[in-house]
C-alpha cells in the first residue's frame, strides 16, 4: 500500500476520533473539521510520514491537536494585531505631531491605498470586508463560501503586503 492510500484509510478510520480530540481542546465542531481537513492536506504533501507509526490514530489525533493549538495561537495573535478602534489609533497618532506630519500621513495613506489596489481581487475584497466593513472572519467565510482558515490566510497576507509597502518608505 502506498503512502497516499495509507493516509486515506487512516483518516477515514480515525476521522471521528481525530475531530473529537480537537473538539475536546475547545474548538467548535466546524473548526474541528477544518483542522482535520488541514491535517489531511499537510500529510498529503508527504504521506510516507505515516509508514513507521505504531499507532496511526494516536499520531493523527496528536497532530490535529497540535494544529488546533497553532490555530488558537494564530487567532490570539490576530486579535491583538487587529485590536483597538480607529479612535484609539487616531489618538495615538495625534500625540507629538510634527509640522510636516500631515504630509507624511498623506503619503502613507496614498501608499497604503496603492498597496491595497495591488492585492489580488479576492484578498482585497476580504481585507476590505474585514477592515472597512468590520465583518468577522467567520462572517466573511460564510459570505464568500470559503473556510475560515482561508480568510485568515488572506488577511495575514494582505496585512503583510501592506506593512511591507509602508516599511519601504519608513
Amino acid at each position: 500500500m502506498d503512502g497516499s492510500e495509507l493516509l486515506n484509510r487512516a483518516i477515514e478510520a480515525h476521522y471521528e476520533d481525530i475531530a473529537a480530540a480537537v473538539r475536546r481542546r475547545g474548538h467548535s465542531p466546524g473548526a474541528a473539521l477544518e483542522i482535520v481537513h488541514d491535517l489531511y492536506l499537510k500529510l498529503a504533501a508527504n504521506p510516507d510520514v505515516l509508514r513507521d507509526k505504531r499507532s496511526l490514530g494516536g499520531f493523527l489525533c496528536r497532530a490535529a491537536v497540535n494544529l488546533g493549538i497553532d490555530r488558537f495561537r494564530r487567532e490570539r495573535f490576530e486579535a491583538q494585531l487587529f485590536s483597538g478602534t480607529e479612535e484609539e489609533a487616531g489618538a495615538l497618532a495625534m500625540e507629538g505631531v510634527m509640522p510636516d506630519h500631515g504630509l507624511e500621513v498623506e503619503a502613507r495613506i496614498c501608499l497604503l491605498r496603492d498597496a491595497i489596489r495591488e492585492l489580488p481581487a479576492r484578498r482585497r475584497a476580504i481585507f476590505i470586508l474585514h477592515r472597512l466593513h468590520h465583518l468577522s472572519p467567520d462572517d466573511i467565510a460564510a459570505r464568500l463560501r470559503i473556510s475560515r482558515n482561508m480568510v485568515d490566510r488572506h488577511l495575514r497576507r494582505a496585512l503583510t503586503h501592506c506593512l511591507d509597502r509602508l516599511l519601504e518608505i519608513g
